[in-house]
C-alpha cells in the first residue's frame, strides 16, 4: 500500500517537513512495510520556499539583503530541484516576522530586499522565478523592489523618492531607462491568494494596512500615496492597476509585478502542488493524508489540504486530514475530495499543550488513521 504525505505547517509548532515526518512515524508504528512518500507542501504564506525547495530536493542560496526597516537582514533565494526554478520568499526580505510590533511603520517599510534577491538570482543566471506574497510588513507597492532593480522613482526636483509608502506622496516621475533589461528574459509567476485591488477601500491600505501598524490616519494617506503611485504607473506603462484584482497583494507588490514584469498571479496551491510534482508522486497510492492547523469552512478556498485533494481527486485517491482544531462548516469540504477531517487533540488540553506536543499527536492521529483503513480493508 502506497501512501502519500502531504501536508502544510502546522503554525507556531512544527513545520511542514516535521509535520511530515511525523506522520510517517504514525503510519510506520502500524507497519514498516506500508510505502510513504512524502511530499510537504505549503500555500504561499510563510515558510513556502524552504518547505518547496527541500521537497523538490533544492537548496537554498543565503544572501544578506536590505530588510524592511533598511537594516540588513539574512535572507535567501531558493533553487528548486530542476536547477532552473528559483523561489523568491518575499516574507524572507520584508516580512512581519522581521519587524518588533511596536516598531511596525508602513509609512517608512520597504521592498528593496526583495528587489535585491531577484538581481543576486539573475546575477546566479537564472531566469525562471516563483514569487511568493504572503506575511508582508510594508505598503509601498513594490516602489523599493523596483529601485533595487536599477528604476529611478522621482520627485518634482528629480530627486529620488524616500523609501516606503510616505515617500510615494513625491512620485512625480519614473525613470525606467536603467531597469535591469534581464527582467525581460524571465518568466515570473506568483503565488497570492489576495485578490485586493491595488487602491480603494477593498485596496492594499485599507484592508490590510492595519496588520502592519497603519493607524486610521496612516491608511487614508497611504491610500492617497498609492493612487499617485498608480497614476504614474500607468503613465508610463499604460498598465492600469488601480482596481486589478491581485495588484494590492503584499502592500501592492503585486501590482509592481503585474505591470513591470510581466507576472502571472495564480493561487497559492496550485502553484506549490506544481513545484513539488504532487501529481506524479500520488501514481499509484491508494492515499495521501494531509493537513494542518486550522481546517474549517476557509481551507476550501485554497488552503493545503483542499488543493492536495483537487489532485489526488483526479486520480481517485482519497484524501484524509489532520487538523490540529477543527472549525465550522468542515462537512462543506467533504464535497470537494476531502473524505476524512481528524482532529489531532486525542483530549481535553490547552492550546499550548497541542502545540507543544504536536509531533506525538499528529503521529498517533496518523497511526489511528492507518489502523483503521487497513482493518476496514481486511474485513
Amino acid at each position: 500500500m502506497k501512501i502519500v504525505i502531504a501536508p502544510d505547517s502546522f503554525k507556531g509548532s512544527l513545520s511542514a517537513i516535521q509535520a511530515a515526518e511525523s506522520i510517517k512515524r504514525g503510519i510506520n508504528n502500524v507497519s514498516p512495510d506500508l510505502e510513504t512518500v512524502l511530499v510537504p507542501c505549503a500555500d504561499g504564506g510563510e515558510g513556502t520556499m524552504e518547505t518547496i525547495v527541500k521537497a523538490s530536493g533544492g537548496e537554498i542560496q543565503n544572501i544578506t539583503v536590505t530588510g524592511p526597516l533598511g537594516e540588513p537582514v539574512r535572507s535567501g533565494y531558493g533553487l528548486l530541484g530542476d536547477k532552473k526554478t528559483c523561489v523568491i520568499e518575499m516574507a524572507t526580505a520584508a516580512g512581519l516576522d522581521l519587524v518588533d510590533p511596536e516598531q511596525l511603520n508602513p509609512l517608512s517599510s520597504t521592498t528593496y530586499g526583495v528587489g535585491e534577491l531577484i538581481k543576486a538570482a539573475l546575477d546566479d543566471g537564472y531566469r525562471n522565478f516563483i514569487v511568493t506574497l504572503g506575511g508582508s510588513a510594508t505598503n509601498d507597492g513594490g516602489a523599493g523592489m523596483l529601485q533595487a532593480l536599477g528604476a529611478s522613482l522621482l520627485n518634482k526636483d528629480g530627486k529620488e523618492i524616500a523609501p516606503g509608502g510616505e515617500g510615494l506622496k513625491y512620485i512625480y516621475r519614473l525613470e525606467m531607462s536603467k531597469f535591469d533589461k534581464r527582467i525581460k528574459e524571465c518568466n515570473f509567476t506568483v503565488a497570492s491568494d489576495v485578490q485586493n485591488p491595488f487602491v480603494g477601500p477593498e485596496g492594499a491600505s485599507h484592508v490590510f494596512g492595519p496588520q502592519k501598524g497603519a493607524t486610521p490616519t496612516m491608511v487614508r494617506k497611504l491610500d492617497e500615496n498609492m493612487t499617485k503611485w498608480a497614476d504614474v504607473i500607468a503613465q508610463e506603462t499604460n498598465f492600469r492597476i488601480h482596481d486589478m484584482p491581485g495588484a494590492g497583494a503584499a502592500g501592492g507588490m503585486g501590482g509592481a509585478l503585474l505591470a513591470f514584469f510581466q507576472a502571472e498571479i495564480q493561487q497559492g496551491i496550485e502553484v506549490i502542488v506544481k513545484a513539488v510534482n504532487l501529481e506524479q508522486a500520488l501514481v499509484g497510492a491508494e492515499m495521501v493524508i494531509t493537513g494542518e492547523g486550522q481546517v474549517d469552512f476557509q481551507t476550501a478556498f485554497g488552503k493545503t489540504p483542499m488543493g492536495v485533494a483537487r489532485v489526488a481527486q483526479k486520480q481517485g485517491i482519497p484524501t484524509v486530514v489532520i487538523a490540529g482544531s477543527v472549525g465550522n462548516w468542515v462537512d462543506n469540504l467533504y464535497e470537494h475530495g476531502i473524505h476524512a477531517v481528524h482532529s489531532m487533540v486525542s483530549g481535553p488540553m490547552t492550546l499550548n499543550e497541542a502545540m507543544d506536543n504536536a509531533e506525538k499527536l499528529i503521529e498517533r492521529s496518523a497511526e489511528q488513521i492507518v489502523r483503521t483503513v487497513l482493518t476496514l480493508l481486511k474485513a
